[in-house]
């Protein structure tokens, strides 16, 4: 039997556009109708199915975000894309939160508009299959009332092509969220490149976005591909975007609004498709304010927002993780299964979880240590809460007073040396921080007065740095 041949409409009161569109989409193997004006496009809507849209914003009799308005209400398993005047971004962004699948600028490239087309006739559909079911369940545990709410959202979100910004306090999963928008994306074939901007110096971040030919600096003695490159039809998970400086956030920019990049010391430009996720648990309106953020990158990845609530508003499932990890943990260390006793469970609903699920798995991953036999035990939650979460916040002074016992005097000369004394001093001082703000490393930066990407580069020194986020 032969496949039916997609049928999109395209909207514009340019003729000779909608002409060359419609041969570019012929070549496509994709049939179009043509409408001029607003309530003609409407009114095809009403008489045709169709698989797709694209529509000009300034329409004789109207809008274009009054279409993809019409549309998302009424045909919500269509999408519709909209064409944009070069530089127009704040209307671009306007119609991404209006329900618009993406946008393409013109004058019109055929390369995007195959892009855009492709991507837009396998948009996945609302009613998910048993596998995507499965994926859900399997990266995002959890069924109150906040987390529901969460999954019905990412599944809107993943239709689109639109950016999506994730916010939540440290440890809530804010990575694995990323994840699953990708995953249950029509982009889920292709690669999911993250990047955790805190972790990487100033110096090499542009490097490692934008990528470099060879000579371009000292010691490029090859080509290197740039990870915004490395994630060309896919996505790039942006995480702690916070932390890029000026400078780069000025050409990531241009890389979203014009869909090239050009490579450090290159003199071309490289198209690339990719839809960005971005996150952080710092106030990016804050740091606009502050000058350290650009405002208009600010509102170029602010288009589909997501808040991650924090554990200790989930309710029931905290116990449903807590056994999802044990149950885990079990299998990998290949060990027989354990259970929480019944004073476990109560003990776990009533803390406070300042550092969020992974708070709670590391809380298990030590109990598990420590527990012998099949039932894990309140004596072993309170011993890992007390070695490592339950000392009070109070604010203890971080300074030479404090760790006095790393020296019995201050008058004698370090018998390991001067270096192995120091790098000591600041291990504990680290250590301090991080017990004080329960192991929250934005928290301890700031108490400790340096940036994020400065302790992380201390911590990893030390080995005390975890990759997870």
């Amino acid at each position: 039997m032969a496949t039916k041949q997609p049928l999109v409409l395209l909207v514009d009161d340019e003729h000779d556009l909608c002409v060359l569109m419609q041969m570019t989409l012929a070549r496509m193997g994709i049939k179009t109708h043509i409408a001029h004006h607003l309530q003609q496009a409407k009114l095809f809507f009403s008489e045709h199915k169709y698989n797709a849209c694209i529509t000009d914003l300034n329409l004789p009799d109207g809008s274009g975000l009054d279409l993809v308005k019409h549309v998302t209400q009424n045909y919500p398993k269509v999408p519709i894309a909209v064409l944009t005047a070069y530089g127009n971004m704040e209307i671009a962004i306007a119609s991404l939160k209006a329900g618009a699948f993406d946008f393409v600028n013109k004058p019109i490239n055929q390369q995007h508009l195959h892009q855009l087309l492709t991507k837009a006739l396998h948009v996945p559909l609302v009613d998910y299959s048993e596998d995507n079911l499965q994926l859900e369940h399997q990266l995002l545990i959890g069924e109150s009332k906040p987390m529901l709410k969460l999954k019905d959202t990412i599944k809107k979100v993943a239709r689109s092509q639109a950016p999506v910004f994730i916010s939540g306090e440290s440890g809530t999963g804010k990575d694995v969220v990323a994840h699953l928008i990708h995953k249950l994306s029509n982009r889920s074939d292709s690669p999911f490149v993250v990047i955790n901007c805190g972790a990487i110096s100033e110096e090499l971040i542009e490097r490692e976005l934008f990528g470099y030919v060879s000579h371009s600096f000292a010691g490029a003695t090859q080509d290197k591909l740039g990870l915004i490159q490395s994630a060309n039809g896919g996505c790039l998970f942006l995480d702690e975007i916070a932390e890029l400086s000026l400078t780069t956030q000025s050409k990531l920019l241009r890389a979203l609004q014009e869909k090239k990049i050009r490579p450090l010391g290159s003199e071309q430009e490289i198209d690339v498709d990719f839809r960005i996720i971005s996150a952080t648990n710092q106030n990016l309106e804050e740091r606009v304010q502050q000058g350290k953020f650009r405002q208009d990158l600010f509102f170029r990845i602010h288009v589909m927002d997501l808040h991650l609530p924090p554990l200790r508003e989930r309710g029931k499932d905290i116990l449903l993780l807590a056994e999802h990890f044990i149950k885990n943990i079990c299998l990998e260390w290949d060990i027989p299964s354990k259970e929480l006793a019944e004073e476990s469970k109560r003990f776990l609903q009533n803390q406070s979880y300042a550092g969020n699920v992974r708070e709670l798995r590391n809380m298990i991953e030590r109990a598990i240590t420590l527990c012998d036999g099949q039932i894990i035990g309140l004596e072993h939650l309170q011993y890992s809460q007390k070695r490592n979460f339950s000392a009070p916040l109070v604010e203890a002074p971080l300074n030479s007073e404090s760790l006095s016992n790393t020296q019995e005097s201050s008058n004698q000369i370090p018998s390991e040396g001067l270096e192995q004394f120091l790098e000591k001093v600041e291990k504990e001082v680290l250590l301090n921080a991080l017990n004080q703000t329960h192991w929250n490393r934005t928290l301890a930066a700031k108490k400790l007065g340096m940036t994020f990407r400065s302790l992380r580069y201390r911590l990893k020194k030390f080995g005390l740095d975890s990759e997870d986020d």
